[in-house]
């Protein structure tokens, strides 16, 4: 069979070791590898990239594996070329399994060029697309404390659910706040409903009277509490995002949509889709090496 790459190797990535099986193959044609292990840490990853650049290695290959084959990229993709395969594109035969082994097989299919590379985003994108995701699981988890605050307010019998749409919005957080202080006055609570919900306040009388224990007062403060965190917290992912966007944006702007925005918000971009989910036809990433895409919908495109 040919070979495609001379000077290549397989990496069989772990936790807390990674295998690495180098294969020379010599201008008569001769084959030689070799075999060494070496930590994940920082220091031991970078003796792993002088070592193979002190063979002349070209390309390296190595299966996605969980998260670990993230920071063994980043410090490779600088100075070599650089595959993750999807593991399931380079099943081993059957047969008695080792990490030595499976670092020879990376290594042998990516030497005949059997290997099809998944897709890694350039290195903005990564950067924007975790911030995105981790603001994601905070807004996931406040709703979590909302709904756990929500319970609590059902075991106290107070109804404050039925009536206001959001009891975590302005008003309803007063009243709640209202309760958790000691305010026992139904009417004196009610008075903390503002705008439109003001039209209510007969409504919210009979939903704020319940059965309030002292449990019940001191467990609701600890949400709000809780709840502040969070909202700090989704701000300051949604400055950083913000910064993140801007120091990327490409200097012509992208294709307006039919609504008339050009850029959709900060939480949409670079966030994670399904499959058989839709996106937006741009990518306002400066540096990814192409041109704006054209929409096969109108200003859609799937993933």
């Amino acid at each position: 069979m040919q070979v495609v790459y001379a000077r290549c190797a397989g990496l069989d990535v772990h936790k807390k070791t990674v295998v690495v099986c180098v294969r020379l193959v010599g201008a008569d044609g001769t084959m030689t590898t070799h075999t060494r292990s070496f930590g994940t840490t920082t220091a031991e990853l970078l003796n792993l990239v002088a070592w193979l650049l002190t063979l002349e290695i070209t390309h390296v290959a190595m299966e996605s594996t969980g998260e670990f084959w993230k920071p063994v990229y980043n410090l490779l993709e600088g100075s070599l070329t650089v595959l993750v395969v999807n593991a399931a594109h380079i099943k081993y035969v059957p047969g008695r399994k080792t990490d030595v082994k499976d670092a020879a097989w990376i290594a042998e299919l990516l030497a005949h060029g059997l290997l099809r590379p998944s897709f890694v985003p350039p290195a903005p994108q990564r950067a924007l697309r975790d911030l995105t995701r981790q603001r994601t699981h905070l807004i996931q988890e406040r709703a979590s404390v909302v709904n756990r605050m929500q319970k609590v307010l059902e075991w106290a019998n107070i109804k404050l659910a039925s009536v206001v749409t959001d009891i975590t919005g302005v008003s309803a957080r007063a009243m709640l706040q209202g309760l958790v202080d000691g305010q026992s006055d139904v009417t004196a609570l009610a008075q903390l409903a503002k705008g439109r919900l003001r039209s209510k306040l007969a409504e919210l009388e009979q939903a704020l009277r319940g059965t309030l224990e002292p449990h019940h007062a001191f467990m609701i403060g600890q949400h709000l509490a809780l709840l502040d965190v969070f909202d700090e917290q989704i701000a300051a992912f949604d400055t950083r995002i913000q910064t993140a966007i801007d120091g990327t944006q490409p200097d012509q702007p992208p294709p307006t949509d039919a609504s008339g925005t050009n850029r959709p918000p900060a939480d949409h971009l670079a966030r994670p889709m399904g499959r058989g989910r839709l996106r937006r036809s741009w990518t306002p990433f400066r540096g990814l090496g192409c041109a704006w895409p054209k929409p096969s919908w109108p200003n859609w495109a799937p993933i």
